[in-house]
């Protein structure tokens, strides 16, 4: 059973979601947030595996709930997924350097927003490479004071690791990379996982953004 909780300040959207998940085989909503206070304190109690989070809520707005869920050691198996509208890209960027897996938009099909739950709870970052990539066009400068990484950080990582880490910030699957570099997909998966670990990233998506704030990718050339 996937546990699934939401965070949103307008009670329609948060029950409209919750019908929709709650009547999926296999899922399970076990609580809805008004706010970004909410749901840092009820994420802490209840130990989702997924929360569906908002951006713009009053109290605490999500970008900063997010952080505080995914920075905490105990809520370490959580994964944040950012519902979002097309004019809050700028906040998206910023929910997936807090920590977020990914983002799906509000208007997703039912059938959609399940695949992005079992997505998620996979391990894999909700990451369209095409929608990514815009972000990071518009808002990323290289190398910026918010990176992840800093250059001597490089150095943590081998050859082979720096070449996955371009793979993945092109929007590259494990599949793929496995493909490209002619190795099984589940070394690709263990490279992945150990970058994480030597660069303090939460997970894929933060590798993405890392992948360009390091200079590594430079906006416009993936």
């Amino acid at each position: 059973m996937i546990t699934v909780m939401l965070a949103d300040d307008q009670a329609l959207i948060r029950t409209a979601v919750a019908e929709l998940v709650s009547h999926e085989p296999g899922f399970s909503v076990i609580g809805q947030a008004a706010d970004g206070r909410e749901a840092v304190a009820m994420a802490r109690e209840l130990r989702p595996d997924i929360v569906l989070m908002d951006i713009r809520m009053p109290v605490m707005d999500g970008i900063q709930a997010t952080a505080a869920i995914c920075a905490d050691p105990q809520m370490a198996g959580t994964r944040v997924v950012i519902l979002t509208t097309f004019e809050e890209d700028e906040f998206v960027l910023q929910a997936l350097r807090a920590g977020a897996s990914g983002f799906i938009g509000k208007g997703t099909e039912a059938g959609d927003l399940m695949n992005a739950i079992h997505t998620v709870h996979a391990g894999d970052a909700l990451l369209s490479p095409r929608a990514t990539k815009a972000l990071i066009d518009r808002y990323v400068t290289p190398a910026s004071k918010s990176a992840i990484l800093i250059p001597d950080e490089l150095a943590l990582l081998t050859d082979r690791e720096r070449e996955i880490l371009l793979l993945v910030g092109r929007g590259h699957s494990n599949a793929a990379i496995a493909a490209d570099l002619v190795i099984s997909p589940q070394t690709a998966k263990t490279h992945v996982n150990r970058m994480m670990s030597k660069l303090g990233a939460h997970d894929r998506a933060q590798l993405v953004i890392a992948a360009y704030e390091s200079g590594l990718l430079v906006p416009g050339s993936a």
